[in-house]
């Protein structure tokens, strides 16, 4: 920053500098022309105006002593810059301020923007001057002169130049300075205001207003960083949210088997329970609710393990056909008793998909049971395999009840479509979520639609493997730990 500085102002100093020069020069061009006029006026022994008969014709010449004497009297008016006389060759033959410099050569060269007037560069005792000169008629002259010169020195033109210079850059700085601070102000006025903003509002997420957001807009850093501060907040909010209904949900579906299990218990232990018949139906009502009770807290540490990445994955070649073609089997029995056919198309050259065998089984087992579960009484279960790009997608397809499920919201926690929440509707509504996480450890996909048919469909989407032959384990494919 600083040589920039230097540099900037030395080649200000520069231009400014020549600036000067050359206006210098100018001015001693034009001052070159009323030195002639001045000389030539002081050539005639009656100064011109004054004789009788002036003009050349009647005018007689001065003697050189008194010619000499005149010009160092009206010198100073040109003015106040050193007056020349030269020779034809250039050679100086008058000069108002030393008689040392008489018969030192000039060099003259035409101007080349005053018209009869030429322009000189030297020096006197080391100092450099600028110079001008008009030519002059040595006939008539008394020192038989051809050019009249004006000098100057450059000292002076550099002091100027300096002094301007200064002048300027200091009114330049005093702008600049205003100009300065009115942009410092404004500049911070557009960052401070944003930062304050963010700051109270992250200190009303932090003390529990998880809805406060920001106004701060714009395509610049801090314009993204308050949209992505927004992002956030929801984010927060919607993750606070999730966790208060996920705590509610697990306090109500726990609350009812353990009702039963303190009521019958209860009865079992203070001898209510008269007849062998009642004491074994309480029995087996503790018993069923225990296990019930047991299943959701393994399904939430099933969860909770899946989400926090911390499940083992063993990837393997697994045959998609013959594992569905399992889960229809051990279905069969459950959807026979309801009237529910089970079908299943798979084509001859499905290739295996890259899965978990135990987790695919999982899987399966949650979508199949759900289709069998809620679809009406004398429908169709459809499984479907089908190839889509290098994957390979199974769709679990069947008619809905009179509670249609909500395809958005089917994976969230303790999500049912009764919204009675019967224990009659089965499960507990975590095995769904748990597939999902299940499939994306897997690297696949899990979601659901509606077919134009108003049927429901679940789609799971899995890598294919075509390396490995069909349920061997694949030796290259890590576990997901």
């Amino acid at each position: 920053m600083a040589i920039s500085l230097l540099l900037a102002g030395a080649l200000t100093w520069v231009f400014v500098r020549d600036l000067e020069f050359q206006s210098v020069q100018d001015q001693l061009d034009r001052e070159a022309i009323s030195a002639q006029a001045l000389v030539r006026h002081q050539e005639c022994l009656f100064p011109i105006g004054v004789a009788t008969s002036p003009g050349p014709a009647g005018c007689r010449l001065v003697d050189r002593p008194a010619f000499e004497e005149r010009l160092r009297v009206v010198a100073p008016s040109v003015s106040g810059n050193r007056v020349l006389l030269l020779d034809r060759q250039h050679r100086i033959v008058f000069d108002s301020e030393s008689q040392d410099t008489y018969g030192t050569q000039i060099s003259v060269t035409a101007s080349k923007r005053v018209a009869n007037i030429g322009e000189a560069r030297t020096s006197f005792d080391g100092q450099p001057y600028f110079a001008a000169a008009a030519a002059l008629a040595p006939a008539r002259d008394p020192l038989g002169a051809s050019f009249v010169v004006v000098a100057q020195p450059q000292s002076l033109a550099a002091t100027a130049a300096a002094g301007d210079l200064a002048t300027r850059l200091l009114e330049a700085g005093g702008v600049a300075l205003v100009v300065a601070m009115l942009l410092i102000l404004l500049v911070s006025q557009s960052v401070t205001s944003p930062v304050t903003q963010l700051a109270q509002a992250a200190e009303d997420i932090a003390a529990g207003n998880y809805s406060r957001r920001v106004s701060i807009k714009g395509q610049d850093e801090i314009g993204m960083l308050g949209s992505a501060f927004n992002r956030m907040a929801e984010a927060v909010e919607r993750a606070r949210k999730v966790q208060r209904d996920f705590l509610a949900n697990v306090s109500h579906e726990l609350k009812t088997p353990l009702t039963s299990l303190i009521g019958f218990s209860q009865a079992l232990v203070d001898g209510s329970l008269l007849s062998e018949s009642e004491r074994s139906r309480a029995a087996a009502i503790v018993h069923e609710e225990s296990e019930r009770v047991l299943r959701m807290a393994q399904e939430l540490l099933d969860l909770a393990r899946v989400e926090a990445g911390s499940i083992s994955m063993h990837i393997a070649a697994v045959d998609l056909s013959g594992q569905l073609e399992q889960e229809l089997e051990m279905l069969r029995p459950r959807a026979t008793a309801r009237g529910l056919a089970l079908k299943m198309s798979v084509p001859d050259d499905i290739p295996p998909v890259a899965a978990d065998p135990e987790r695919l089984h999982q899987i399966l087992d949650n979508l199949l049971d759900n289709a069998v579960k809620y679809a009406p009484d004398d429908a169709t279960v459809d499984a479907i395999a089908r190839l889509s790009g290098s994957a390979v997608e199974t769709v679990i397809s069947n008619p809905v009840g009179p509670h249609r499920p909500d395809p958005d919201r089917m994976f969230d926690r303790f999500y049912r479509a009764d919204p009675s929440r019967s224990a009659a509707a089965g499960g507990v509504g975590l095995g769904l979520a748990i597939s999902r996480e299940l499939a994306a450890a897997m690297k696949g996909r899990l979601w659901a639609d509606f077919d134009d048919g108003g049927n429901l469909r679940v789609h799971l989407q899995l890598p294919g493997s075509r390396d490995v032959s069909a349920g061997k384990a694949d030796p290259a494919a890590a576990a997901v730990a």
